[in-house]
């Protein structure tokens, strides 16, 4: 069956709503969502600095996640130093491998990185007692040792380690080391390597860090460049990549000497024309490596662009996202829209992409036969319709759905999805829109 025919049955090819979490009244944005490594755990972070997990429900046959536990995990403070305030928004959440029943995960905030354990603990109730309803027993014999039965099962969160005093600017990315030892965290100007298993009692000052990239010193020369994201190698632990505001993407082998950075292999595709908002959009918002370390995909205003590690003098593939909007960029500059940063995520087997969008739509990208299929995160869409309206076949839902995408009048650019995490197993997609979490699955 060739792909035109498919596309005509099923435009959204395979993809389906699946679940949709999330509070009716107000409530705090959710600004970062991630699967773990096997794909049966989901976590998501909001802008009051709460952590909320999900576990999958091995009971359903679709994919299915029920609420597991909640915790705050960061806190508002003051910098007495700089005179500001601290956000307790959580910025980044990374899972570390599971080695035992706990659960372990990094959160961060804009200058504090937290080092979680989640275990569980047994809640146990008497089952059987010697005396009911005030009788007597009437000899010694008949005494029983009570016994005890699970009830209820409860999750306790505590900070292992807490890494701070690291970063004079916003903590704007971590990623966890392969090598399960290591992560690194960036700001505007540095990459950080901090090691985890640092067995001091203090907490404060308790992580040994080497500054692996620092832009200070070029800062007078480019002022207008500053690192935007940093990702780990998946595979080879030597290995990360960050990328900049100018639109490179720097690969370092941390092997090298100080001057890794000078040596670093450099991913640029300068634009066939400059403008004034050139240089704006190109600015790389997120970076991923592909699970197999093979290829990389950028994301930043306009498109999304995979790049082959071994060739950095152009990307493979460049897939469109805001094209339309160009000719909005004058109204987008002067309310700060185009300085947005959306994510990027490859599926488990790095065939396909997920970003985000405008009035909550996003892409979901199948790389091997260029497919775009443009999906809605929109309670509204999924609510049964009233008797005697008319049914609207799937065909026309995505015709619909594409003529509002590209309608750049009718666009709500409050309504964004920033964050997105591909399950790593299957096609499940978990999206923050707004203070809502989604899941998408396809068949």
């Amino acid at each position: 069956m060739l792909a035109t025919d498919r596309n005509r049955k099923d435009p959204d090819n395979g993809w389906k709503f699946s679940q949709c979490f999330g509070e009716k009244a107000e409530s705090n944005d959710i600004v970062e969502v991630q699967f773990d490594h096997t794909g049966d755990y989901l976590a998501t972070g909001d802008y009051g600095g709460r952590i909320v997990l999900f576990e999958r429900n091995d009971g359903k046959k679709a994919c299915e996640y029920r609420f597991l536990a909640e915790f705050q995990s960061h806190l508002g403070e003051f910098d007495y130093l700089k005179s500001c305030d601290i956000e307790e928004r959580i910025n980044r959440i990374a899972w570390l491998k599971r080695s035992n029943n706990a659960h372990m995960l990094l959160s961060t905030n804009d200058k504090t990185i937290k080092l979680w354990k989640i275990s569980s603990k047994s809640i146990r109730a008497v089952a059987e007692n010697n005396l009911g309803s005030g009788s007597r027993p009437s000899s010694v014999s008949e005494l029983k040792l009570p016994k005890s039965i699970h009830h209820d099962t409860i999750y306790i969160s505590n900070p292992k380690r807490i890494y701070q005093n690291a970063h004079q600017y916003n903590i704007n990315a971590i990623s966890v080391n392969s090598d399960g030892e290591h992560f690194i965290s960036s700001d505007d100007l540095r990459v950080m390597l901090w090691n985890m298993d640092i067995t001091q009692e203090c907490f404060s000052n308790c992580c040994l860090t080497l500054d692996i990239v620092d832009l200070k010193q070029d800062i007078y020369d480019d002022s207008t460049d500053f690192i935007t994201c940093s990702e780990m190698h998946p595979i080879s632990c030597n290995m990360l990549c960050y990328s900049t505001a100018r639109g490179k993407l720097r690969l370092l082998d941390m092997r090298q000497d100080n001057s890794a950075d000078d040596r670093a292999k450099v991913f640029e595709n300068p634009a066939d024309s400059k403008s004034f908002f050139s240089d704006v959009v190109a600015s790389v918002s997120d970076v991923k490596f592909s699970p197999d370390g093979r290829h990389m995909i950028a994301r930043d205003y306009m498109t999304i662009k995979l790049w082959d590690l071994h060739m950095e003098s152009q990307p493979i593939k460049t897939m469109s996202i805001h094209d339309h909007l160009e000719s909005k960029f004058c109204d987008l500059y002067d309310n700060d829209v185009i300085f947005d940063r959306f994510g990027v995520n490859f599926s488990g087997d790095g065939t396909q992409a997920v970003t985000g969008s405008y009035s909550n739509f996003f892409h979901a990208f199948n790389m091997k036969n260029d497919t775009d299929t443009i999906l809605q995160a929109d309670k509204s869409m999924f609510r049964p319709r009233a008797i005697g309206s008319k049914e609207i076949s799937p065909a026309e839902q995505s015709l619909l759905r594409r003529k509002e995408f590209f309608d750049v009048e009718k666009l709500d650019y409050n309504r964004r999805i920033f964050h997105t995490s591909w399950h790593p197993k299957e096609d499940t997609i978990a999206l923050a829109a707004t203070n809502n979490l989604f899941l998408f699955h396809k068949n």
